[in-house]
């Protein structure tokens, strides 16, 4: 690890933290230095990761605004100012047809997935912006761009989050670097009813970027659709200028 990698002092705090890759995300960031708050609905998945790690647990449904606010809150009163949202809470709709799934199932996932990271991100911006620092990480998807993956739900709920990153980052630029990636298909709960054909990503791709995302030596590649599998931060570190001028890693409609 870069030393300039190290993230002593930092105060992170990771949404749907308590399991899958949220878990991962929160282990590595507590194993850079990072002082952590894990958040997800469920008291027991939190309470378990925040002791593993010496973090903070914090029991929260992103979708709602008074809890966002409180979990925010809670963070700031016991660890301090937020310098990195690492926006991670999602979940997906378990099979059938778009018109066979019950409507307000299919809406949840817009609701956690969409409004969830909104809520999120609105929640710490205010405080970020007047201390003159901060990060926003958002948990994205393969499934914004692929076709006919992952059902109407998830994918609609991913492809607007991805577009909601890339703005955010446009309006935020020279303030807050805000960033989308993709985790890749790793091996969760949610991704359990796939096969074991499938092309798996290693688990542990996508806490590493987050972790070089989080150093701030990255930040010139905010707004960027980054693959945590399919892109070599490293080199997309050495590249800036030329995916800056060329409009790379990024997701555009071509004639």
């Amino acid at each position: 690890m870069p030393s300039e990698d190290r993230l002593d002092g930092q105060i992170a705090l990771v949404t749907g933290g308590g399991r899958g890759i949220g878990a991962s995300i929160a282990r590595e960031l507590a194993g850079a230095g990072a002082k952590v708050a894990v958040s997800a609905r469920t008291a027991e998945q939190v309470d378990e990761v925040a002791n593993e790690i010496g973090g903070l647990a914090v029991v929260a449904d992103v979708t709602k605004g008074d809890e966002v606010a409180s979990m925010i809150g809670k963070v700031e009163a016991e660890l301090g100012p937020i310098d990195l949202l690492a926006a991670n809470a999602g979940i997906g709709t378990r099979g059938g047809s778009t018109w066979e799934v019950d409507a307000e199932d299919w809406w949840r996932v817009l609701e956690v997935n969409m409004r969830g990271v909104h809520l999120s991100c609105r929640a710490v911006i205010p405080g970020m912006l007047e201390r003159g620092r901060g990060r926003i990480v958002i948990t994205g998807s393969g499934a914004a761009y692929l076709p006919g993956s992952s059902g109407t739900a998830y994918s609609s709920s991913k492809a607007a989050v991805c577009r909601y990153g890339e703005t955010l980052a446009n309006e935020l630029r020279g303030r807050i670097p805000v960033f989308v990636f993709s985790p890749g298909l790793v091996r969760t709960d949610m991704t359990s009813v796939f096969g074991d054909d499938m092309p798996w990503t290693p688990p542990e791709l996508a806490p590493a970027l987050v972790h070089v995302l989080a150093s701030g030596r990255a930040d010139a590649l905010a707004g960027r659709y980054i693959h945590a599998e399919h892109d070599d931060i490293e080199d997309l570190i050495a590249r800036t200028d030329e995916i800056e001028r060329e409009d790379l890693n990024a997701i555009r409609l071509q004639r």
